[in-house]
């Protein structure tokens, strides 16, 4: 169900965004505005059919690297498997390994936010990250475990395909495009994988640390949905 427009004003001031109303009725849209070692996701598809039920089972039985053996369990991803919207952080959190569910934490609650503000709901999109198993202490993933892990994320792609990717963070953006480029060049830029738009923004766990970037991600998430109506109309 979309949110009223009074409930998104009040989801965008509850993230630190000023909104300036004018008098007339108009739709403005704003313009467009580290590195670690990088694996591409992008693989040949299988040539027998996939499913959700075999992709599940075969992330939660996964032993294919080191974090089979500090996870609480796995965290798949969650949402609408026909999603248009596809969200892709780097790897669960504490809270996410507890759980099974990506983006729970504060930040959780910050992303929650953020798409509220852009009229969507967790429940409309598809949510999960590059890796499905907790790293320990939180740290970055490493090479090895992103090659072990990106089959999973290149299948659900596959499964969903969705209308555009927004790739959550620079762990994230860097895995996605197999770039050691920061953050900070490859937002405010329409990147492709696998010939699906992609928009990279800032993690809400860094917009938690620099409140001040909160209108950068604003202005990231509003050039999504400016590039998103031009795909759809």
């Amino acid at each position: 169900m979309a949110l009223s427009e009074i409930t998104r004003l009040q989801y965008l001031t509850a993230i630190g965004v000023t909104v300036w109303q004018s008098r007339f009725t108009a739709e403005v849209i704003a313009p467009p505005l580290e590195p670690i070692d990088v694996i591409s996701i992008e693989q040949a598809t299988p040539e027998t059919p996939d499913s959700w039920e075999s992709l599940r089972a075969d992330v939660i039985q996964c032993e294919q690297c080191t974090l089979c053996t500090t996870r609480t369990q796995t965290v798949f991803g969650e949402g609408n498997v026909n999603a248009d919207w596809l969200f892709i952080g780097e790897a669960p959190g504490e809270y996410e390994d507890e759980q099974g569910k990506p983006f729970v934490g504060e930040a959780g609650q910050l992303l929650t936010k953020l798409l509220h503000a852009m009229r969507l709901t967790r429940e409309e999109v598809f949510i999960t990250n590059v890796l499905k198993c907790r790293p320990p202490q939180n740290r970055d993933p490493h090479v090895d475990e992103i090659k072990q892990c990106r089959d999973y994320l290149r299948r659900q792609i596959a499964l969903i395909q969705p209308k555009i990717i927004i790739a959550v963070g620079r762990i994230a953006a860097q895995t996605l495009l197999n770039t050691h480029e920061k953050i900070g060049k490859l937002r405010g830029e329409v990147h492709y994988v696998e010939n699906i738009p992609l928009i990279a923004i800032y993690h809400p766990s860094y917009l938690l640390r620099s409140l001040i970037e909160k209108r950068k991600a604003w202005q990231d998430l509003q050039f999504a949905l400016h590039e998103f109506k031009k795909i759809t109309n």
